[in-house]
């Protein structure tokens, strides 16, 4: 029963609880309006072969009532139904909404991108079955036999205890499924998961599969998962069959063992023709609730296993969110952080680091030195496994998600824009923003001329992940949403990787602009870029091998040294070829 019934789930839908008991008395209204017509028809075939007077101004005015009822009954039970579905998938879906806004960029510790879709999505879609019928029906099926016993106990008390005996059967198999359906509905989820995240990652990087040639490839192994995907569905349906057929047997068993007891009452003069068809008739709705209730049973392991992912995801832990607010940023310290995604293989090595109001700082050295790990700390998308991450002397684990991404702005190589309008995509950053706001923003980010040249204006559509730009035009659009946005730390992570130099140009020129009114964090990878910051660091295997300026780094003659002369005498060597 505990798992027939699952408590959390219910306690956190509680809106959903009413409708759920206005279903089952609507459902439970309706058989008892049943049983009255059945018992009127009973007593009228008994008048009829005795002979008897009926009183028709009595019975036919209970006849119609019944029937009326019944129909207002079979009308309102799906509406109630319905509302007790609607109002749990509205409740979760806030809640996984509510939990993702928490975490932040950092879910992706987590769990996967298509994981959540598939959570939120059909996961909790699934739980329309749950609420709307498995529940109602639940409870239904435990009154309609009490009711049905009570009322036919008239005619034959050994027919009806009889058959009440025989109800339990139908949730004894029923047990006996779960324990197969449990394991077997996990295996379920886990395969199509693996299916979504295949299928998520192989749509998004087609055209690369296409370029080389290794869509045939990935073809075969998504076919592949299909295939495990059909077994392991094949294999649920067929347990459910299997089930179902045992459920049949016990029910429409235990009605025939009902109506042949009442038939040898009936030939012993115990019950009269009347009471005969009444049990008859009756005798089946004692399994009927139940042998429905198996139905919906197998289609409420789904919603089971789906609100087990559901509460995977609402219970991370909420510490990956504070309750601190913060007003703007003065400083943010790095003390002694180490930080890896292997235990045997350190990201990050004993870092410290300060970086003050309005400083202008660069972070360098060879890929995966650490980088842009330093960046996704400050961002809390990661978080320091020894150590801590200071901001204004406080840990950033402390401080309300919501509050950091108000005063910490990123900018990366892969900054997302959304299918839209230019419009669209600024007022991201600023609902309120107007025209004139966001033609600032456009005119800093170098693309104003670009915007007014179009005819629509900012009304011009960019297409999905704004593939009707370039990519330099993308670039400086997600620029511009950042500039709109106007927050006190800018991070610029490879922000000119992958575009025209042109373009590239124009962004190092708006980067600079904000000298001395921003706190600005540059990571780049192109050492031409950053002999004008404050202060740059160099990473080396996760360490700070350098501090100093430009100037001051090309005297030591280290590894800053060398990368300079390394891509001063390529583009040398480009300029040549050229």
């Amino acid at each position: 029963m505990e798992r027939m019934i699952n408590t959390r789930l219910i306690q956190l839908c509680g809106n959903s609880k009413r409708y759920i008991v206005l279903t089952v008395a609507a459902k439970w209204l309706a058989l008892l309006c049943n049983i009255g017509i059945l018992w009127v028809v009973g007593i009228m075939v008994d008048a009829l072969i005795t002979g008897e007077t009926l009183n028709m101004i009595v019975a036919i005015p209970v006849l119609a009532t019944c029937v009326c009822l019944r129909f207002v009954c079979d009308i309102t039970s799906p509406r109630f139904s319905h509302m007790a579905s609607a109002q749990a998938k509205k409740t979760l879906r806030n809640r996984v909404y509510q939990k993702l806004l928490v975490l932040g960029m950092a879910y992706t510790r987590h769990t996967t991108t298509a994981g959540i879709i598939q959570t939120a999505g059909e996961g909790i879609e699934s739980l329309d079955n749950y609420f709307g019928k498995y529940l109602p029906q639940l409870f239904y099926a435990m009154l309609a036999p009490i009711s049905l016993f009570a009322a036919l106990s008239f005619f034959s008390v050994r027919a009806s205890i009889i058959l009440l005996a025989c109800v339990p059967l139908i949730p004894l198999s029923i047990v006996a499924f779960m324990k197969i359906a449990k394991k077997l509905m996990k295996r379920y989820w886990n395969v199509y998961t693996d299916l979504g995240d295949a299928f998520l990652e192989n749509l998004q990087g087609l055209t690369t599969l296409k370029l080389f040639g290794a869509d045939a490839k990935k073809h075969q192994e998504m076919n592949a998962q299909s295939e495990k995907f059909r077994r392991i569905t094949m294999k649920v349906l067929s347990t459910q069959l299997h089930s179902i057929t045992l459920m049949d047997i016990l029910a429409y068993g235990g009605a025939a063992v009902g109506g042949i007891i009442a038939l040898l009452e009936y030939r012993e003069g115990v019950i009269s023709m009347g009471g005969l068809i009444t049990i008859v008739l009756l005798s089946a709705e004692f399994f009927l609730p139940l042998r429905m209730l198996g139905s919906f049973f197998h289609v409420a392991t789904t919603s089971m296993a789906a609100s087990d992912k559901i509460f995977t995801l609402l219970d991370i832990s909420d510490e990956e969110d504070g309750t601190v607010s913060i007003d703007g940023i003065n400083r943010i310290s790095f003390r002694h952080v180490d930080f890896w995604y292997e235990e045997d293989r350190r990201t990050l090595n004993d870092i410290c680091m300060e970086i003050h109001n309005n400083d202008y700082i660069a972070i360098v050295g060879e890929s995966g030195s650490g980088k842009s790990t330093l960046a996704a700390l400050i961002m809390r998308m990661q978080r320091a496994g020894a150590g801590s991450v200071l901001v204004d002397g406080c840990d950033i684990q402390s401080f309300k998600n919501s509050a950091l991404m108000q005063n910490i702005g990123l900018l990366s190589t892969n900054s997302h824009i959304f299918g839209g309008t230019i419009r669209e995509n600024l007022l991201i950053a600023d609902p309120e923003a107007t025209a004139r706001q966001m033609e600032s923003a456009l005119r800093q980010a170098q693309l104003l001329p670009f915007v007014k040249e179009l005819q629509k204006g900012l009304d011009t559509d960019v297409g999905e992940e704004g593939a009707l730009l370039s990519g330099g035009q993308k670039q400086r659009l997600a620029l511009a949403r950042m500039l709109l946005a106007d927050r006190p730390v800018m991070i610029f992570d490879e922000a000119t990787s992958n575009i025209d130099c042109e373009s590239e140009e124009m962004i190092w020129r708006s980067i600079r602009e904000l000298k001395g009114k921003k706190t600005i964090i540059v990571i780049s990878h192109r050492l031409a870029n950053v002999g004008d910051t404050d202060r740059i660091y160099v990473m080396n295997r996760g360490t700070i091998a350098q501090v100093g300026t430009h100037e001051e780094l090309l005297a030591i003659q280290g590894i800053y040294h060398d990368m300079w002369a390394a891509q001063r005498r390529l583009e040398s060597i480009r300029e040549v070829a050229s």
